[in-house]
């Protein structure tokens, strides 16, 4: 079919690049920003250079076809067309504003910097420019001039995002991060899926100590962009702090398949792995953080813990200074030095602690670590009193960061204690899996339990795994007792079997010394009759001023304040006496710790006995076996016993009267005093009511 001449016409005007009017450079313009409008992006690139090839001096052309050119990521080809409209027009404020900003994205802050201020400087009232002008200064590390920037902004457009996320982060780098958590959730109020606000809100709340918080935000950020490499590093970093250890590793995993070279996953991946006593895994991660970092002064610090718990401490020690040099604010690295040397009162290493502590620069997250490491500082140079007082802030701050819902506590005692009964007992004697391999060595954090492990593990038989998880992941509550048959215990007996560490070849009894499986007591003798159960045991006032001592890496939530601690100690206390009431004696092994500093042999022996096992020699010289100890008692148990630890509370007596008072009404119902602990024959004590 033959085609009229004006169809033919038509058709060749609409396959002709540019130019439907060879005269109108502004229609052409106008015509670009119309179709940019709709979002026929390469419509208006032909428009906008169909009017620069009538008008080559038409700035306004230059300015628009920059801006598209910078969305393509074009940035060079941007660049020249702003120029050119600089060029043409000096004093055009939106072309300064544009080209400031694509400097800024390629690196060129000191020139993107003079294009904003040029920008403010003929229209101050440009929030964007503004915000882009902070941008530029807080890139350059001038924090304190990038503030008033974004607060202007923030008064020319107070629904301004960008402005709140921008200024939230300036603040929070200034370590002012309570004024930063308002801007954050402005932002995320004015822009719910604004990933950049979850994710600093977050680093914001952890920085505070407010760790579930945090995790929220950080989970949101990632719903929201799961391909954000430094949420999945933080919200791992916010799990361990919950001791979510497994669910933490998974997510800074996630990170390095997103990011292979990110330190910080590299560094975080290994104190993770140090934390469930894989020394061996976690190495590699600190080497290869180091590598493309070797300033990074959390990597240092995880390899100075890493070889605390192999027991190398001069090494150790170094790491832990590399760290201080690297960050001298970085509290872990002084706290962690701090449980290894011996402080005097004339060296600089104390005066440091004490103007860290004054000067309160770090965060609120870190700053336990000051008064905890400083208290240690002061004790040992016999100054008890400023030792104590700052125990005290230490606790109080800790106790302010963490959630710990003591009632709830009290009642989980009760539900188990109520739960399993002797006729529970009773009804399923026999059942379970009877392997005879497990040793539960538990009680009292802080009660000797590694200095039994290590002296169990020293054996030739026997192993140490130190706090195993799996029993916890069993049974988090009671409630599950009903529901409980021949067949199920069997099967839990197993399950707990299988997910053991493999032996070592020659070993035939593994230790588990998490210490609050003295909850778990009566679903161990159920679903593993044959175990044998370890109980240790301590003066009750030095127990507990051990752990009000200690900053612990997670949980252990009740040990921060003196009265909860009591209380807590006195719940252990009852519930003992409630598994030596319900089960057949000879069941629980009691071992006193200061019956072990007395006579070492004797206990020693009484323990190896009670494993089935004949006696090695070895069990004496403890101190020299060469094993991960992932404890805060790692460096103690690689010495010789000393008797310097016992009655290590009467230094704080006058202190101690909110725990004195509720270990008092423990010790009314029934229990031992501590002296009367200290003199009986550690297989005769119960702590607790009499039955």
């Amino acid at each position: 079919m033959k085609m009229s001449s004006a169809v033919t016409r038509l058709i060749g005007l609409i396959s002709r690049p540019f130019c439907l009017t060879e005269h109108d450079p502004a229609y052409h313009y106008n015509l670009g920003v119309d179709l940019k409008a709709q979002g026929r992006v390469e419509g208006a690139v032909a428009r906008f250079k169909c009017a620069l090839s009538l008008k080559p001096d038409y700035a306004e052309a230059h300015n628009s076809l920059g801006l598209i050119l910078n969305e393509q990521g074009k940035r060079g080809d941007a660049v020249m067309h702003y120029e050119r409209a600089l060029a043409l027009k000096p004093n055009y404020a939106e072309v300064h504003a544009n080209l400031g900003v694509v400097l800024a994205e390629q690196g060129r802050v000191v020139e993107a910097t003079t294009h904003f201020e040029r920008a403010l400087a003929l229209h101050p009232d440009r929030a964007d420019a503004h915000v882009n002008l902070g941008v530029a200064l807080a890139a350059q590390g001038r924090l304190a001039e990038a503030i008033p920037y974004y607060e202007r902004a923030l008064v020319l457009n107070p629904h301004h995002a960008h402005a709140h996320v921008n200024l939230g982060i300036a603040l929070a780098a200034k370590g002012r991060f309570a004024e930063a958590i308002p801007h954050y959730e402005r932002a995320l109020i004015l822009s719910l899926h604004h990933a950049s606000a979850s994710a600093n809100l977050g680093i914001a709340l952890a920085a505070q100590g407010r760790i579930v918080e945090a995790t929220t935000q950080f989970e949101h950020a990632l719903a929201l962009n799961p391909d954000h490499a430094d949420a999945q590093v933080n919200l791992g970093i916010a799990l361990a702090a919950q001791g979510r250890i497994d669910e933490a590793k998974t997510h800074f995993e996630h990170a390095l398949a997103l990011h292979p070279g990110h330190v910080y996953a590299h560094t975080n991946l290994g104190i993770a792995m140090a934390l469930q006593g894989k020394i061996t895994e976690a190495m590699p991660h600190y080497e290869h953080a180091l590598v493309l970092n070797p300033d990074d002064a959390r990597a240092h610090n995880g390899v100075g813990l890493a070889l605390t718990f192999e027991g190398k401490v001069d090494d150790a020690i170094q790491h832990f200074d590399r760290a201080i040099a690297i960050s001298p604010e970085y509290a872990a690295p002084h706290y962690n030095r701090a449980q290894l040397k011996t402080f005097r009162p004339d060296e600089t290493d104390l005066a440091t602690l004490i103007a860290l502590a004054g000067a309160d620069t770090t965060t609120a997250r870190d700053r336990p670590y000051l008064h905890f490491a400083l208290a240690k500082a002061l004790d040992d140079c016999g100054d008890y009193a400023r030792a104590f007082e700052h125990l005290r802030k230490g606790n109080t701050l800790k106790r302010q960061q963490i959630a710990y819902n003591e009632s709830g506590v009290r009642g989980l005692f009760e539900r188990i204690a109520t739960a399993f009964d002797a006729t529970l007992f009773d009804r399923f004697q026999g059942e379970g899996d009877l392997s005879s391999t497990p040793v539960f060595v538990l009680g009292m954090p802080r009660s000797g339990s590694t200095l039994v492990e290590q002296i169990l593990a020293s054996h030739p038989n026997i192993y140490g795994a130190g706090e195993l998880d799996v029993l916890r992941s069993v049974a988090k509550d009671p409630s599950f007792v009903p529901t409980l048959d021949a067949v199920i215990l069997q099967q839990l007996g197993r399950y707990y079997l299988a997910h053991l560490p493999p032996l070592p070849k020659g070993k035939v009894r593994i230790i588990d010394k998490t210490p609050d499986n003295f909850l778990r007591i009566g679903l161990i003798r159920l679903i593993l009759p044959n175990a044998k159960i370890i109980h240790t045991m301590r003066d009750p006032i030095d127990t507990c001023v051990s752990c009000y001592s200690q900053l612990f890496t997670c949980g252990h939530s009740f040990s921060y304040d003196l009265g909860e601690l009591g209380r807590y100690y006195r719940g252990y206390s009852e519930l003992m006496t409630h598994w030596k009431c319900v089960l057949p004696p000879g069941t629980i092994l009691d071992v006193s710790y200061e019956s072990v500093v007395d006579d070492l042999v004797g206990q020693a022996r009484r323990m190896i006995e009670y494993c089935g096992l004949p006696w090695s020699d070895e069990c004496i010289n403890f101190y020299s076996t060469k094993r991960p100890i992932q404890t805060a008692s790692a460096v103690q148990v690689r010495k010789p016993l000393f008797r310097t630890s016992l009655q290590r509370w009467r230094k704080y007596e006058a202190e101690l009267a909110p725990l004195i008072d509720e270990l008092d009404a423990m010790i009314s119902q029934g229990a031992p005093t501590a002296q009367a602990l200290l003199g009986q024959d550690s297989t005769q004590v119960v702590v607790g009511r009499t039955c």
